[in-house]
């Protein structure tokens, strides 16, 4: 049975995601948040390119590895917070379009490490292509709500 988010798991993934200066500065916003699962939005800028034209994996690593965490968040009990202990990224096509969209899954939620499977779309019109996939591991930090 999947949890029902209340108003105020949403506003605590919402405060928390708006208090990351990273997502911030690359213009990052937050397209979906569900129990166990997170997905955000990167749009396109010429500043998140590599010499290629395509989105660094730098901006696709970083927007995998927050949807994640926050996926994981959102199963927390209001108090705790997350931290990513590692994370593998597959880079699988080159990254080009309109925006990125990156999705954090929570495949076992345990009591201190929870594993989030990440996948990262770029998006371009009507058209998808799946340009990075990855497992991640996180652990419950307790009593250390963000700041």
């Amino acid at each position: 049975m999947t949890p029902t988010l209340t108003p105020r798991t949403i506003a605590r993934i919402e405060d928390s995601f708006r208090a990351q200066g990273l997502m911030r500065h690359l213009g990052a916003e937050i397209a979906a948040i569900r129990p166990a699962e997170v997905t955000l939005r990167l749009p396109f800028r010429a500043e998140l390119t590599q010499q290629m034209g395509y989105f660094h994996a730098g901006a696709t690593s970083a927007l995998a590895d927050t949807a994640g965490g926050y996926a994981a968040l959102t199963l927390f009990p209001e108090g705790d917070d997350v931290l990513t202990t590692e994370f593998k990224l597959h880079l699988l096509n080159p990254a080009a379009g309109d925006w990125l969209e990156a999705t954090g899954r929570v495949v076992k939620a345990g009591r201190t490490l929870t594993v989030c499977q990440l996948d990262v779309h770029a998006v371009d019109g009507a058209a998808r292509a799946h340009v990075a996939t990855g497992l991640q591991t996180l652990i419950c930090v307790r009593g250390r709500a963000p700041s």
